[in-house]
């Protein structure tokens, strides 16, 4: 973590990822810092550069929504980088007071052992496995511990194999990280897991760093199982009702292709095998 603020931190590292060129601006000299100047950014925004300074430094505690949205302009920002502005510009009492719970509801944990040969996994804001089915464990099975996902990619021997777009899984991965932060800037699992990370994968502190921002939405996998070899995977997130930030993951394959059948075939090896709760080590009997 950054001895910032959250809000200053974010702001300087898309502050930093930007070219003049990109939003217009004349470049004229050298530069003794990448990207825009704090001053650039204020005639952007049209706010006063002594403003500008303020929020990065901290000192600004109640930008109103309309400076938020210029400055998110400003800085060129997507629609999920932008929520994520506005939501660090959130005072603490504003801020929802609910944490997500640790434990997931039974009947969801039902529901996914009925799916036999679709892998599903509950996750929650720090990207803990909370809970998977058994052809999840199966699919898994090459890891050390199958218990949280950003682990999976940057600390665990098996990830680069794993994933055959590695790169594109690790900056995903990151950037989930990050979007739950904003929702939790002060979550304590969040800074804990980010410290580990950073010690154990000078890619991951790389990619933390940027500030990237991105939830997970419908997307498609490239991954390889040590036993049933490459598989193509169309993966959704869902929210799961009732439990803040908890997201249901589900992989789905092609009918009666190569990866529905390599789902076969871990089901067969899964042999009913499941388990709940992110602080187990690997799978236990139900």
């Amino acid at each position: 973590m950054s001895n910032g603020t959250p809000l200053g931190d974010f702001l300087r590292a898309r502050r930093k990822a930007l070219k003049p060129h990109q939003v217009g601006l004349p470049e004229h000299g050298r530069r003794r810092v990448p990207g825009l100047r704090r001053e650039e950014v204020a005639l952007l925004a049209g706010v006063s550069a002594d403003y500008y300074v303020r929020l990065e430094q901290g000192r600004e505690r109640s930008p109103s929504p309309q400076v938020v949205e210029a400055v998110a302009q400003a800085l060129r920002l997507g629609p999920e980088s932008a929520d994520h502005l506005h939501r660090l510009c959130l005072a603490a009492s504003q801020r929802p007071r609910g944490r997500a719970r640790p434990t997931v509801d039974p009947h969801l944990v039902r529901l996914m052992d009925g799916w036999a040969h679709t892998p599903a996994f509950v996750v929650g804001p720090a990207l803990d496995v909370l809970a998977a089915n058994a052809v999840a464990a199966a699919l898994h099975s090459g890891f050390e511990r199958f218990d949280n996902l950003a682990r999976l990619v940057f600390t665990d021997p098996a990830g680069r194999g794993f994933y055959r777009d590695w790169e594109r899984a690790a900056r995903s991965c990151a950037a989930e990280l990050r979007a739950a932060f904003g929702h939790d800037p002060g979550s304590a699992r969040i800074a804990e897991l980010v410290g580990e990370l950073s010690r154990g994968s000078e890619e991951f502190a790389e990619l933390w760093e940027r500030h990237e921002v991105g939830g997970k939405a419908q997307d498609v996998k490239r991954l390889r199982h040590p036993a049933v070899g490459d598989l193509e995977i169309r993966f959704s997130a869902f929210a799961v009702n009732g439990a803040p930030h908890q997201q249901l993951v589900v992989y789905q394959a092609e009918p009666a292709g190569p990866t529905a059948a390599a789902f076969e075939q871990l089901h067969a090896t899964a042999a009913g095998a499941r388990w709940v709760g992110a602080a187990l080590p690997g799978p236990t009997q139900p």
